[in-house]
């Protein structure tokens, strides 16, 4: 007996699945300039990756049907419980993706969403999904400049450009906020900002990487002379990059790198000037890179320019968890994200 091909299989799946009763309204145009049919009702979302998942959580949460990764019990303390807890569905997008579609298929998702590149490689994977399936497939830009724009995007595919607006206008405010503040600074004088990742800290993020789009916009990228994205370096590059401010998501290198001989010599270690990013339920800076970067953006500032930023960072953590994570933070809770323990 012949087994069927795989695209046949995907093909009778999708169409056992879209039954008459599934009707779609007017098209809208997604961040890569695509004309996408949406449902005349948005109810279950499929996201292709984690920053799809984040932007799907903070606008509509209820409409979210699972997480490319399963969150843990310190992630899903910040989140509401019952979607925070909701399954692993793997993702579609990126390093690792795990989610096949027949899997997709069976969670009957009205809309499947990414957010990310928008570049014609994502575009024509979009396609392919989509004409696979069956399943309208939207790209979002997920540059951080862009997260407004991609918040109105979403909530016109959705049917939720109210609360869309709410939320683009927050992303205005602070990136408009913070980098006024900071305009007049000529980026010569700007400090040298080093990116560590890893328990080494040796995997760093290029010029133009989306992952040190907030550092970029505050200070110099010591990594940013090459463009790309994620890198690998030496210990002796980093010596002659000698960076002022060390920022790093990883919890063993910031408790370690103070005692190794090796980034002794680095001047933000010297002078005590090594931080660790809050990453709870995700990453201030990255991990990933999404729209926990606009509280992180506050917290970079205030790092890099405490004189100019005088904000209470406890007050601005608890009106952003409130408003983008639909969750009431304590004092206590605060203490902890801010720490970058889990």
């Amino acid at each position: 007996m012949i087994a069927p091909d795989r695209r046949q299989v995907v093909a009778g799946i999708a169409a056992a699945l879209l039954t008459p009763g599934t009707s779609h309204g007017a098209a809208a145009t997604d961040g890569a300039g695509r004309s996408v049919p949406v449902p005349d009702k948005v109810a279950r979302v499929f996201p292709a990756g984690p920053p799809a998942a984040i932007f799907t959580y903070t606008l509509a949460p209820e409409l979210l049907i699972g997480w490319p990764r399963a969150n843990r019990p310190a992630e899903r303390e910040f989140l509401l419980p019952d979607i925070g807890a909701r399954p692993e569905v793997g993702r579609i997008t990126g390093r690792g993706n795990t989610a096949n579609l027949e899997v997709v298929l069976t969670l009957k998702p009205d809309l499947i969403l990414d957010v990310g590149s928008v570049s014609a490689t994502h575009v024509s994977l979009a396609e392919r999904v989509q004409q696979q399936t069956g399943i309208p497939y939207a790209l979002l830009d997920g540059r951080f400049a862009s997260t407004a724009a991609s918040y109105r995007t979403l909530g016109a595919l959705i049917g939720q450009r109210e609360q869309a607006e709410t939320l683009a206008r927050a992303a205005d405010h602070t990136i408009a906020a913070v980098t006024g503040r900071i305009a007049a600074i000529p980026a010569s004088s700007r400090p040298r900002v080093y990116y560590a990742r890893g328990p080494r800290g040796l995997e760093t993020g290029l010029g133009g990487s989306i992952n040190v789009e907030t550092i970029e916009l505050l200070a110099d990228n010591a990594a940013g002379g090459t463009r790309g994205g994620l890198a690998t370096v030496s210990i002796e590059q980093v010596l002659l990059w000698n960076p002022d401010v060390v920022i790093t998501i990883d919890l063993d290198f910031a408790a370690g790198v103070r005692s190794d001989p090796a980034w002794a010599p680095v001047k933000a270690v010297r002078e005590g000037r090594v931080h660790l990013s809050p990453k709870l339920p995700f990453g201030w800076v990255d991990f990933p890179p999404c729209v926990n970067r606009l509280i992180g953006l506050w917290w970079l500032a205030k790092i890099l320019y405490p004189e100019l930023f005088p904000e209470d960072l406890r007050e601005l953590t608890r009106e952003f968890y409130a408003r983008f994570y639909h969750v009431k933070v304590s004092d206590a809770q605060i203490e902890r994200v801010l720490a970058g323990r889990d």
